[in-house]
C-alpha cells in the first residue's frame, strides 16, 4: 500500500512539473513573446508566448506598477494608465486579487479605486471596464480582459497572454433577465469601471 501511494504522489508530481514546464514554452512559433497582437483605443496587446511566461516588471516614469509583461492583469492596467489616466491604490497582485467579494454591486473596490458590478449586475455592461474571471483548477491566478464592444445579447472582449494559441479577442452572450444582466460564463465574477 505505502509503495502505491509513494508512486501515485510521484505520478501526481510529474503531472503538476509538466503542466507547469508546458505553460511556459512557447508552443506557437508564429509569434514571438512581445510581439503586437492587437490594439483597443491605442492600447497594443502583446503577445506572451506561454501564459506563467514571465518577463520584467512594467513601471511607469514615476514609479507606477503596471505589471509584469506580457501578463493579462499588465495590459488592463496598462489600458486604464494611458486611457484613463487611472492609477490603481493597490498596484500589485493577480488577475483574481482584483476582485473583492465582500464589495456589494456598484459599491467602490477601494484596493483598485473602481466601481465593481458583480455578475448578475443591475448595472448592463461598457465598453472599457475590466471583466474578471475566476480561477481554475490550472489557472490558480484567475484572468482578466477588457470589454472592447457591448450589443444587447453579447459582449466581446480584448485580452492578452489567453495562451499561445488563443486569439485576443473573445465574444460571450449578455443576457437581461428580472433587472440584472449577466454575461453567460460561469467563470466571470465581476466588472471594474471607473463610474
Amino acid at each position: 500500500m505505502k509503495n502505491k501511494i509513494i508512486a501515485l504522489l510521484i505520478i501526481v508530481g510529474f503531472i503538476y512539473f509538466l503542466t507547469i514546464i508546458i505553460k511556459k514554452i512557447n508552443w506557437n512559433s508564429k509569434y514571438e513573446v512581445g510581439q503586437v497582437l492587437d490594439e483597443y483605443n491605442g492600447v497594443k496587446v502583446y503577445y506572451n508566448g506561454g501564459v506563467s511566461n514571465l518577463g520584467e516588471r512594467n513601471l511607469t516614469k514615476d514609479g507606477y506598477n503596471i505589471g509584469i509583461k506580457y501578463q493579462c492583469v499588465e495590459f488592463i492596467k496598462r489600458y486604464y494608465y494611458e486611457h484613463f489616466n487611472h492609477k490603481m491604490p493597490d498596484s500589485y497582485g493577480n488577475a483574481i486579487d482584483l476582485y473583492d467579494k465582500e464589495c456589494n454591486d456598484g459599491s467602490l473596490n477601494v484596493k483598485r479605486n473602481l466601481i465593481q458590478h458583480k455578475n448578475p449586475s443591475v448595472k448592463k455592461p461598457k465598453e472599457g471596464e475590466i471583466i474578471i474571471f475566476d480561477k481554475t483548477v490550472f489557472n490558480s491566478y484567475g484572468h482578466v480582459a477588457i470589454i472592447s464592444k457591448v450589443e444587447d445579447d453579447s459582449i466581446e472582449i480584448i485580452q492578452q497572454n489567453s495562451g499561445p494559441f488563443e486569439k485576443s479577442r473573445d465574444r460571450f452572450t449578455l443576457k437581461h433577465e428580472n433587472n440584472l444582466w449577466t454575461i453567460q460564463n460561469g467563470r466571470v465574477l465581476a466588472r471594474l469601471s471607473i463610474e
